[in-house]
Parts: structure tokens; sequence; C-alpha cells
């Protein structure tokens, strides 16, 4: 129920960019980074190689993304939850925090 309230809050920040003229990306595939935390991860799929470098498998399906953060990662054993708000940004929520963090395309792919 805490995760449908999130994304309610969250689904402000999805209506600014939509109106604001931003087109929707075909998929959340890809390379991602963090400003914030300067972290990156990438998608393919339903695998994730994330920020640690672990290789997880993970519900997909084109515009989300969700995965239980394995043993060594930031978040270790919380549910973290992205969708996808345009080809360039995305939201990356972890269980129990209230606000999801913007996620960028990295600039240069990752290795």
């Amino acid at each position: 129920m805490r995760t449908k309230t999130v994304w309610t809050a969250a689904a402000a920040v999805l209506l600014a960019v939509a109106t604001s003229g931003a087109a929707w990306a075909d998929a959340i595939d890809g390379d991602w980074c963090s400003s914030k935390s300067r972290r990156q991860l990438n998608i393919q799929g339903r695998v994730i190689i994330t920020p640690a470098g672990e290789r997880v498998d993970g519900r997909y399906d084109r515009h989300n993304f969700d995965y239980l953060a394995p043993t060594g990662e930031l978040e270790a054993g919380r549910h973290i939850w992205m969708r996808l708000v345009n080809e360039t940004m995305m939201l990356f929520l972890v269980d129990g925090e209230t606000t999801p963090e913007v996620w960028n395309r990295c600039a240069k792919p990752i290795a």
C-alpha cells in the first residue's frame, strides 16, 4: 500500500514532465546514471547490472523495472522500483522511502 502512495506522489513529477512536451521513451533498457549518488546501472530486458556490479534478474515491462537489491548493495534486502519518465529520465524508488530519485541516461556507455 505504501508503494501506491509513493507512486501517487511521484505522479505529480510524471505529469509535469508529460505536460512539458517530453516524449515517452521506447524502453527502460540501457545505461543509467545518478548525479545525486554518482552510481550507475544497466538494464537489458529482465536483467540488471546493479550499481555494485551484481547481475540480478528482475521484473521488466519496457517502461518499468523492479528487483530485490542483493547483498553488497547500498539498499541490500530492499525492493527497488524504476519507472521510465521519458527518453532520458527515470525515477528510482527504494522501498520505505517516500521520494523517488531522478536518474538520467548516462552520457557515455558504462563498462
